[in-house]
């Protein structure tokens, strides 16, 4: 794979090329670049490229290669995405391709990043060290993204396939609601999902088998490939995702899933063997004074959360966690889909340690808020979640508001739910909100997504709130909340008629 890229990339090269002269539509552009994991910024003077990061594990020697690669090109903006990849952004477009080799040597696959292709296997972060999980999925997940990754140039999908592997019932890949979503089980089977999504339409969902034997995990990824293939619509990309199955299918869904699976398996040659990779480690205990730092399975270990603000981050962040951790035994890294990062397999020592290098992380859950890259560099972005981001932290940090008296906010710049809107217990997705007859930037806001398994359900739009009334929203009603004597989620469970009364006075 690594050699076949290393060819194409002479060809990814040319049509940049053609594409900064203006001999390429931006959409012509768009259209081949994104196989390579690329994009055109707003603007079409600068790009992007998307490393490909299964599961988001990172090691100490591919964390110090993107250091590398980021001092070596002068790239100053890193973006953690809710598919636990990281985004290099600010590209000029004549140094893209070598951004793009590099990388490659240094392993990280690009191709597939982006486009109508399987994308970058989720994984739970904290798989394999989470206390209470049924079993480490992540083998699994390592030998998924291997196939998935030899089907790229192999078939032609409608659009994007998004596959992931979850833990526990915390569900924090959204594996009950994504294209394809393996849900483990006490007794180390898996559960399987196909055709939900979010987005405009979402769908949870469709369980198409019950406890499978986890050796046969490829079989059922080659069904739903076939299945989305053969049902999915060529015509209209905005009725492509794998979700509009369930209404093209009805109730013939599982039973053509399952012709396609029983000839799947009749062919045979998936059978995989995924042994889980045990930490050796020697634990430490002491006393955790932080809530980032996250007791592990492992006794005496432990995980630190990092998040940084909107899941943006700097080389000089990068740096910091790299010198911090590189003498460590098996320290890594662990990207989640809420664009956090976990330094894992920390002794208490270790823990403390990391947390001196990342004072600048979220110390509340308003600070843990996602949001994506926002419509200042997206060119499908309707607003910019990020500036909305930034205006409400600088307002709340004015108050001295307990650390949950307001909720991890989930925002995206438009309805295609990159910010994972839909799944927040107060999300917003960029609209356009009328003010005396005229049109000014605003955003829906919704109350009550939840993601944990058993308990799913994409949030309840309330109405539109002009972009410069949110932070006093929030405001507003994190003094209730902290009047209340209360977290936002018992007020919110508590008290819904007083939060939907603030929310109403905005919308």
């Amino acid at each position: 794979m690594t050699e076949e890229l290393k060819k194409q990339i002479q060809e990814f090269r040319e049509k940049t090329e053609q594409f900064a002269k203006g001999e390429i539509s931006v959409k012509d552009y768009k259209g081949f670049s994104g196989k390579y994991g690329s994009y055109a910024q707003r603007g079409a003077s600068a790009g992007m490229l998307r490393l490909r990061i299964a599961g988001g594990q990172l090691d100490l020697e591919k964390l110090k290669a993107i250091i590398d690669i980021c001092e070596k090109y002068d790239i100053e903006r890193l973006h953690c995405t809710t598919c636990q990849t990281i985004q290099l952004h600010n590209l000029p477009l004549d140094k893209i391709a070598d951004i793009m080799s590099d990388a490659i040597e240094s392993g990280f696959y690009t191709l597939g990043g982006g486009g109508d292709f399987p994308r970058n296997v989720m994984v739970s972060p904290l798989t394999g060290v989470e206390e209470n999980e049924n079993f480490d999925v992540s083998p699994y997940a390592k030998k998924a993204a291997e196939y998935l990754i030899s089907q790229i140039d192999k078939v032609k999908m409608p659009r994007k396939l998004k596959v992931c592997f979850s833990n526990s019932p915390s569900n924090a890949v959204h594996a009950t609601f994504r294209d394809m979503g393996f849900v483990s089980r006490p007794d180390g089977g898996f559960d399987v999902y196909c055709a939900g999504g979010m987005g405009l339409n979402p769908r949870m969902g469709v369980q198409v088998a019950e406890n499978i034997d986890a050796s046969k995990i490829l079989y059922y990824i080659k069904a739903m490939i076939s299945l989305f293939c053969d049902y999915g619509n060529y015509e209209n990309r905005s009725k492509a995702r794998t979700r509009y199955l369930q209404e093209t299918l009805g109730d013939k869904f599982i039973s053509e899933y399952n012709f396609r699976l029983e000839k799947a398996l009749d062919e045979g040659g998936l059978d995989i063997d995924a042994p889980s990779k045990e930490i050796t480690k020697s634990g430490k205990e002491g006393e955790v004074s932080s809530r980032r730092v996250i007791a592990q399975k492992q006794k005496g270990l432990y995980a630190v959360k990092c998040h940084f603000k909107g899941g943006n981050v700097t080389p000089q962040i990068l740096r910091d966690i790299y010198n911090a951790i590189k003498g460590m035994e098996e320290v890594s890294i662990r990207l989640s889909p809420d664009e956090t990062m976990y330094i894992i397999n920390c002794d208490i020592d270790e823990a403390n340690c990391v947390l001196d290098a990342t004072k600048s992380a979220a110390q509340s859950d308003i600070e843990e808020s996602v949001a994506c890259i926002g419509a200042s560099i997206c060119q499908q972005g309707l607003r910019d979640s990020q500036e909305l981001l930034g205006d409400i932290l600088r307002e709340v940090q004015k108050y001295d508001f307990p650390s949950d008296a307001l909720p991890k906010l989930h925002i995206s710049g438009c309805m295609s739910s990159c910010g994972t809107h839909q799944i927040g217990s107060i999300g917003f997705h960029g609209k356009v909100k009328m003010v005396d007859k005229k049109p000014v930037p605003g955003f829906t806001v919704s109350i009550n997504g939840c993601d944990e398994q058993g308990r799913e359900r994409f949030g309840d739009d309330i109405g539109v709130i002009a972009a410069d009334d949110i932070p006093a929203f929030l405001v507003e009603l994190g003094k209730s909340v902290t009047e209340a004597g209360m977290s936002y989620k018992e007020f919110s469970d508590k008290k819904s008629d007083e939060l939907m009364s603030i929310i109403k006075k905005y919308i």
